[in-house]
């Protein structure tokens, strides 16, 4: 039976960071693939390592060894400029804190960044917002919305450049449990329906349940690979 390629691969990833006289080892030979389509959770304590592995699968934060690789680009050996191209037109990002500038309506918040690649796209910014249900509040600010309906607008903000894969930190870490289950279920079915892959970092572990596989991790290593039925 043949195997999908992977969509994104990384080879030994190692990071560190020097805290005070210590060295502190954050990613510790972490190797994995992720296949095209596919709801990646990547769980763990606080310090497991999580975050640093996203950022860096994501081509934020460069490895001090290891490869990481987005098809058959090698992430980590494009130049600048090539690699901010790869993470605005082939990525899209949500994080805990929604990041929306204050001055800024929800649409243009939701059209950030295909203004930085010099398109208009007022159109897909708007069928953006109402693909996830606020159709109604295009012209209101991030301090008119719920802290819910701001992590909505950085969804469909991350969607609006049709991204091939959605990374997302913690996106329900400022939101209730009620709140937060409902946007990962938001992102789930959006990237499902799509056909993106999306990468999670997480505490909980039943949210995680819900993706196509979850990584534990723990001191920088994956600890447990489990996929789900």
């Amino acid at each position: 039976m043949s195997q999908t390629a992977a969509q994104i691969s990384a080879r030994d990833l190692f990071r560190s960071f020097k805290m005070g006289t210590r060295m502190i080892e954050v990613l510790r030979g972490i190797t994995l693939d992720i296949t095209p389509g596919e709801s990646l959770f990547l769980c763990g304590a606080s310090g497991a390592g999580k975050s640093t592995l996203l950022y860096t699968l994501a081509g934020l934060e460069r490895p001090e060894q290891g490869v990481v690789k987005f098809g058959d680009v090698d992430v980590y050996a494009q130049s600048e400029r090539n690699l901010a191209k790869l993470r605005n037109t082939k990525f899209g990002f949500v994080f805990q804190a929604y990041h929306l500038l204050p001055e800024l309506t929800a649409l243009e918040n939701v059209m950030l960044p295909a203004l930085i690649g010099g398109a208009d796209k007022t159109a897909a910014a708007q069928s953006a917002l109402e693909r996830v249900g606020l159709g109604e509040r295009l012209q209101h600010l991030p301090s008119e919305l719920s802290g819910g309906e701001q992590q909505r607008v950085a969804i469909a903000r991350a969607l609006i450049n049709d991204p091939e894969v959605v990374f997302a930190d913690e996106p329900t870490g400022n939101l209730d449990s009620a709140t937060g289950g409902s946007i990962v279920e938001l992102l789930l079915n959006l990237v499902r329906a799509e056909k993106k892959t999306l990468v999670v970092v997480t505490h909980d572990r039943e949210l995680a349940k819900r993706g196509d596989r979850h990584l534990d991790m723990r001191d920088g290593k994956i600890v447990e690979d489990v996929a789900h039925a």
